[in-house]
């Protein structure tokens, strides 16, 4: 099982050229150069949760970003159902590549039941995620929260169905954000215990 990725001091990260920035911040936002750009600029931060709570601000700010920088920024995550060789470790244990099962009587046939039910969700997957970013023009992004691929696929469906554009854009950046800010917290460099994401939005 991969081992998470790790922060630097958010004192260190305040002193890095923007490269070493960039690649820091890839771990919470996956590669958003429009992203990075702005925060670079907005630095120094107190925190990582200031970080995101300025991210957050910025990207619904009228005039921060254009309309093609939010789909560069959109577009930056990964699909669900991607290929694993494609994903990060942190998109990799979002995803639930990395969980196993408690109850496994035989563990070949499990492991092979498992395999097969895998790849019909990402088949699935693949195949709603192509018809949404036909309809919308970026990719689905959705805050997973713990639900399996296979939980997603009604509400990937439902969101096909009965979205709109805008809607859809705002509400994909604003998961991309809960899902930096879930990282965050897996990652135990700041005590975030009693911190919900509306609270720094």
């Amino acid at each position: 099982m991969s081992e998470l990725p790790s922060l630097p001091p958010i004192s260190e990260l305040n002193l890095q050229d923007y490269d070493t920035f960039k690649s820091s911040i890839n771990i919470l936002f996956e590669p958003s150069p429009p992203l990075a750009i702005i925060l670079y600029n907005f630095r120094p931060f107190e925190s990582y949760t200031s970080l995101i709570s300025t991210a957050t601000k910025k990207i619904f700010e009228n005039g921060s970003l254009t309309y093609k920088q939010k789909l560069e920024i959109i577009n930056a995550h990964p699909r669900l159902g991607e290929n694993k060789k494609n994903l990060s470790t942190m998109s990799l244990k979002e995803q639930g590549y990395s969980k196993t099962s408690s109850n496994e009587l035989n563990e070949e046939v499990n492991k092979k039941t498992s395999n097969d039910l895998s790849e019909v969700v990402n088949k699935k997957l693949r195949e709603l995620n192509e018809e949404y970013e036909q309809k919308y023009g970026f990719k689905f992004v959705v805050f997973v929260n713990g639900r399996t691929r296979e939980e997603i696929i009604p509400i990937l469906e439902e969101k096909i169905k009965n979205g709109n554009k805008e809607d859809e854009l705002n509400r994909g950046l604003e998961d991309m954000m809960k899902i930096a800010f879930d990282r965050l917290k897996k990652l135990n460099l700041e005590d975030m215990m009693n911190i919900t994401f509306e609270e720094i939005k």
